[in-house]
């Protein structure tokens, strides 16, 4: 209810960019599906000197499509992506974000490989808006390296998450070596195995994070 005010409140807070979050539900009521509100955040946006460039697809964690069984069910959430993809192109988003994490993460071969499938099937739109989808994803390491090594690199990457690492433990020193699929960051901080936290009260390794 408060989206309009916070162009505002980030200009007043010195912000030049800001994430839009999208929920499943009532998500088409939401202002990127509708061509008039986005008329409107492109004049918001200029007004208050405020891009918005990346999506957080939060619809896609709490109905992942490569977990529903039934197709007819599987295409309305697949062209839902699709559909966002083609009208944010007209407020310059450039990277799609969608959570592999939680109710969305990856559990078994098949639906990894549903999930690449379709993606890579749904991305000749993106090629041609020169957009991004990336993933944020709990794979450890190495086998995050391997599973984006499968997607096209033109078109997909990587959202790093430094507070959903430092919960999973992961170790940043081997991290970083897929840090050239990297192309959005979010700052945050969480306990080992627990919820997230205020900055710089959990297990996130800041400073080795910044000077890496």
């Amino acid at each position: 209810k408060n989206w309009v005010k916070e162009f505002s409140i980030a200009n007043q807070l010195g912000l030049k960019k800001m994430e839009w979050t999208i929920d499943r539900k009532n998500i088409l009521k939401n202002p990127l599906f509708n061509k008039n509100q986005i008329i409107k955040i492109k004049k918001l946006s200029k007004v208050n000197d405020l891009k918005i460039e990346s999506i957080t697809c939060d619809f896609f964690m709490q109905r992942p499509f490569f977990k529903i069984k039934n197709r007819k069910k599987m295409s309305i959430e697949i062209s839902l992506l699709k559909m966002l993809i083609k009208l944010s192109k007209k407020i310059g988003i450039k990277y799609f974000i969608l959570p592999l994490v939680d109710n969305s993460s990856i559990n078994s071969k098949k639906e990894e490989q549903i999930l690449i499938k379709e993606l890579i099937k749904a991305s000749k739109i993106l090629k041609k808006n020169k957009q991004k989808i990336l993933f944020e994803i709990d794979y450890p390491p190495t086998k995050l390296k391997n599973f984006i090594k499968k997607f096209p690199p033109l078109v997909f990457g990587i959202n790093y998450d430094l507070g959903n690492s430092a919960s999973n433990g992961y170790d940043l020193k081997e991290e970083i070596d897929y840090f050239k699929y990297v192309k959005n960051i979010h700052i945050k901080d969480r306990k080992l195995n627990g919820p997230t936290v205020p900055l710089g009260k959990g297990d996130a390794d800041f400073n080795f994070f910044f000077k890496s």
